[in-house]
């Protein structure tokens, strides 16, 4: 069951019957724009915590019902085949509102770009990296989303020492964004003949695609160079120099994309990954400030460990922010990544009502 944050929902109904009653009082046209505004913003809120307050309330009558001695059998076996729809229900509408409450990141309906990098583990990492490449893959497919990737250095016996990838979609970077940080697996890895458990780990970066109005890049701040891609062999070695790779050299940051034979689609590629960077680089300054001030607060960063996914010598995965656990790993890697994310969803949601998150991210 989801912990929602009952008295910010009263106060969210209070405010909305506040309006709606403001609004019928006739006021000034210009007062009545800004009193539309913010009713047109919490319509849905207000619909959903009423919805999920009259559901509860059949529950708990129904659960009364079914309780009570004198009820026969008939109402009785009713009311018990209610009970699966409406809970079903309450939990539909509980992950709504949870949603709702999220205070709303500028860059969450943007589309995202996806850095998955090995790490420690040397040939179990570049595995490892690929594995949570496809699950991202997976997971992205069950959202109807694309993945298009952009660059990528395999490793020596298979999967990735570096891959990096578009995700387009609606509402990428709300949900990918809580995938950023360390990820570490403990298991016999294919590489292994004596069959002893190693750890090793892999970083995922997940970057909101920059806009034009967000980062402004100095041409004399750029250095870009073309070189000849390097593929796998066969028809997809390129023979041009189509590879382009851009330096900024005010922060040293360095990309570079070589997915397509055309130097004019990857300097484009290459451009909007850039703008990502610095943008992402901008973000990080402001949440530096933040966590200054609110030292309680512990958010996804680069390079913070966010996830164990243990398959041997038993089967788990745990997130270490939110503390939810699976125990279906195979699941996990194969896309399943919604009941994480919506358990970093109810984190937000309780630091919110708790008052340890006070910023939009």
């Amino acid at each position: 069951m989801i912990s929602l944050p009952s008295e910010r929902m009263d106060q969210l109904v209070k405010r909305f019957d506040m309006l709606e009653a403001q609004m019928a009082a006739g006021p000034e046209p210009e007062a009545y724009v800004k009193l539309a505004s913010e009713y047109a913003e919490l319509q849905e809120m207000a619909g959903k915590i009423r919805a999920l307050r009259t559901a509860e309330k059949e529950i708990a009558d129904l659960g009364a019902m079914i309780a009570d001695k004198a009820t026969d059998r008939d109402m009785r076996a009713l009311a018990e085949a209610e009970l699966p729809e409406l809970h079903e229900r309450v939990e539909g509408l509980q992950h709504d509102i949870q949603i709702l409450l999220l205070p709303k990141d500028v860059a969450d309906e943007r589309n995202a770009i996806l850095e998955i990098r090995a790490g420690t583990g040397g040939d179990e990492a570049a595995l490892f990296a690929g594995d949570l490449f496809r699950m991202y893959e997976r997971y992205a497919a069950s959202k109807g989303w694309k993945v298009e990737v952009v660059s990528a250095s395999e490793g020596e016996v298979g999967g990735y020492k570096e891959i990096i990838a578009t995700v387009a979609g609606k509402g990428v970077f709300a949900h990918l964004k809580f995938e950023s940080g360390v990820h570490r697996v403990q298991r016999v890895p294919a590489t292994e003949a004596s069959g002893r458990i190693h750890t090793s780990a892999a970083t995922v970066a997940v970057l909101p695609e920059a806009q034009e109005v967000d980062i402004e890049i100095r041409n004399e701040d750029i250095r870009i160079d073309t070189m000849r891609s390097s593929g796998a062999g066969g028809q997809h070695v390129n023979t041009t120099d189509s590879a382009v790779r851009i330096t900024h050299q005010p922060t040293g940051i360095v990309v570079a994309c070589q997915a397509e034979r055309s130097q004019h689609k990857n300097r484009a590629t290459a451009w909007k990954m850039l703008k990502a960077r610095l943008y992402e680089l901008e973000l990080q300054k402001q949440q530096e400030k933040i966590d200054a001030v609110n030292a309680k607060k512990t958010d996804i960063g680069w390079g913070h460990q966010i996830r164990s996914y243990v398959l041997q010598p038993y089967q788990l995965v745990k997130d270490l922010r939110s503390g939810f656990t699976s125990t279906n790993p195979a699941a996990v890697l194969d896309g399943g990544l919604d009941d994480f994310i919506q358990a970093s969803l109810a984190k937000r949601v309780q630091g919110l009502d708790s008052g340890v998150i006070d910023d939009i991210d």
